[in-house]
C-alpha cells in the first residue's frame, strides 16, 4: 500500500531555510508520508534536491517588486512557476493533498484545479495579509487603498472556504479564521510555530563578540513592517547618548529594507557597532544567539504584529537568550514571564530594559534560565507536530506511524560542534553567566 502523499507549497522563503514548513515536512516523513515541497530558490540552491526524504522542487524567483504592479507581477509569476511544478511533482511523485502557506492568498485557486482528480486542500495561515495592508499603509481612505484592502480580504475569504482544513499560528489567527472566514471550527487547529529545542541550543566553544562587550542580535526578515530600524535608535540611545562602548548589535537576516538600514546606520554614526550579516542559516544562528546576551523584538503594535507570533523571540529563549519587545499580544504569550516588555515605540524605556539586562548578571542570568525552561517546556515543537500530523491523519482517514517524543539530547550539534551539556546540573547557569564576562565590571561610558 502506497504511503499517503503530500504537496507543500511556500513562496515567501526557500525550505530548508523556511524553519516552520522544514519542521512540518520532517514531521509528515517521520509519521510515514510521501513529502514534496514547491518554493522559490535562495541564492545558490539547485533546481532538484532531497533532504532527508523530502524531495525540494525549487524556482528563479521572481525580480524584486516595486509598487502594486510590480507585487501582481511576482504573484502571478509565482503562481505560474508554482502550478508548472505541481504538475510535475504529479507525475513524478503523486499528492493526495496540497498544503499551501501565505503569504499570497493566491494558491487557493491551484488547489480548486486539483480538486477536479480528487486532491484535498489544506491552508497553513501564516500571514494576516489584510493586516499587513493596514500596518504598511494605515486605515484604507481612498478609492485605490479601499480597493486594494477589499480584494485582499476577497482572497483571504477565497482561501478559507477552499480549504479543507485550516492550521492556525495562534488563537488569534484562529478566531480570524471562524469569524472572518467563517471556518467550521472543527475543520481548525492551532500549530504553534514551536522549535525544536533538541537541537536550537547554545553551543560550546563560541565565538567571542569582544573582550568585555555584549552583543544584542535581531533574528528576522527585515521588511517595512518589522520595524528593524528602532534596533539602530536604541543603539543611538545607548552607544550616544548613554554613552556605552560595552555593546554591539547583529542583525540577522535580509529583506526589502536591508539597504536603507545600512545607510541609517551610517548616518547615525553606528557601523563601528553595527554588523549586518545578510541570510544566515541554523549554523550561523547558532553562533550568535550562544553569544548574545539579549534578543530584541523592534516590532511596533500594529494590527498584524499584535495578532502575530514572533519566531525570532522563541529562537532568542531556546538558546537562553531574554527577549526585549514591545507589548505586543502574541509576544508575550510566548515570552511569558522570561521576556521583557515595554510600551510600543518607547525607544527610551527599550534602551532601559536592554541597559538593565546588560548592568544586572543576576536579573540576566535568571531571565535567561526561565527562557530556555519556557521554550523546552511550553513551546517545543513536539507536541505541536502531532497535533500537525493529526490534521492530515483525520482528512485522509490515515493511521501514521507514532513518532517517539523522547528528548534525547546529542553531544554535538550538525556541524560537530559541542553543545552545552544541559544534563549537568549548573552548566547552563555557568554559561550564561559567562556571556559578556567582564562587560558588566566596565559599564557604562568605560574606556
Amino acid at each position: 500500500m502506497r504511503p499517503p502523499r503530500v504537496l507543500i507549497i511556500v513562496q515567501n522563503l526557500p525550505v530548508p531555510l523556511d524553519r516552520r514548513v522544514w519542521l512540518e515536512a520532517q514531521a509528515l516523513t517521520a509519521a510515514g508520508y510521501r513529502v514534496s515541497v514547491i518554493c522559490p530558490k535562495g541564492p545558490g540552491d539547485p533546481a532538484r534536491e532531497v533532504l532527508e526524504g523530502v524531495a525540494i522542487y525549487k524556482y528563479r524567483p521572481a525580480p524584486e517588486a516595486s509598487g502594486l504592479l510590480g507585487f501582481v507581477v511576482e504573484f502571478v509569476y509565482s503562481w505560474l512557476r508554482t502550478a508548472a511544478l505541481s504538475v510535475v511533482v504529479r507525475r513524478e511523485r503523486g499528492f493526495d493533498v496540497i498544503q499551501a502557506c501565505n503569504p499570497p492568498d493566491t494558491y487557493w485557486l491551484l488547489a480548486l484545479l486539483w480538486r477536479v482528480v480528487g486532491v484535498r486542500f489544506v491552508f497553513d495561515h501564516h500571514d494576516l495579509n489584510p493586516e499587513l495592508f493596514r500596518s504598511r499603509f494605515g486605515e484604507p481612505r481612498s478609492f485605490a487603498a479601499r480597493a486594494q484592502y477589499r480584494g485582499l480580504l476577497w482572497l483571504e475569504r477565497r482561501t478559507f472556504r477552499a480549504a479543507d482544513r485550516v492550521i492556525s499560528t495562534n488563537e488569534s489567527y484562529r478566531r480570524v479564521a471562524l469569524e472572518r472566514g467563517g471556518v467550521p471550527r472543527e475543520h481548525t487547529e492551532v500549530v504553534r510555530s514551536g522549535p525544536d529545542t533538541r537541537r536550537m541550543r547554545p553551543i560550546v566553544p563560541v565565538g567571542d563578540p569582544g573582550e568585555g562587550v555584549h552583543l544584542l542580535v535581531y533574528l528576522g526578515i527585515m521588511g517595512p513592517q518589522d520595524d528593524v530600524h528602532v534596533v539602530l535608535e536604541v543603539m543611538q540611545e545607548l552607544v550616544h547618548v548613554r554613552r556605552r562602548n560595552d555593546v554591539r548589535v547583529a542583525l540577522l537576516g535580509f529583506g526589502d529594507t536591508l539597504e536603507e538600514l545600512r545607510a541609517l546606520s551610517t548616518s547615525l554614526g553606528l557601523d563601528e557597532y553595527v554588523e549586518f550579516t545578510g541570510r544566515v542559516g541554523p549554523r550561523e544562528i547558532g553562533d550568535y544567539l550562544s553569544v548574545a546576551s539579549a534578543g530584541l523584538g523592534p516590532d511596533r503594535k500594529t494590527p498584524l504584529n499584535d495578532a502575530s507570533t514572533m519566531n525570532k523571540t522563541m529562537e532568542y529563549m531556546t538558546y537562553a537568550v531574554p527577549a526585549v519587545s514591545f507589548d505586543l499580544a502574541e509576544t508575550a504569550f510566548s515570552a511569558g514571564d522570561a521576556g521583557v516588555s515595554v510600551p510600543s515605540g518607547d525607544i527610551r524605556g527599550f534602551a532601559d530594559a536592554v541597559e538593565r539586562l546588560l548592568d544586572d548578571d543576576d536579573y540576566r542570568v535568571a531571565l535567561s534560565l526561565a527562557s530556555r525552561d519556557r521554550a523546552v517546556a511550553e513551546l517545543d515543537w513536539r507536541p505541536q507536530r502531532a497535533r500537525y500530523v493529526g490534521v492530515f491523519d483525520a482528512l485522509l482517514g490515515n493511521r501514521s506511524t507514532p513518532v517517539s517524543d523522547d528528548m534525547v539530547l546529542e553531544r554535538e550539534d550538525p556541524w560537530g560542534r559541542t553543545y552545552v551539556d544541559l544534563n549537568e546540573p549548573g552548566a547552563l547557569e555557568s554559561f550564561v553567566r559567562a556571556r559578556g564576562a567582564g562587560a558588566t565590571q566596565r559599564g557604562a561610558g568605560g574606556t
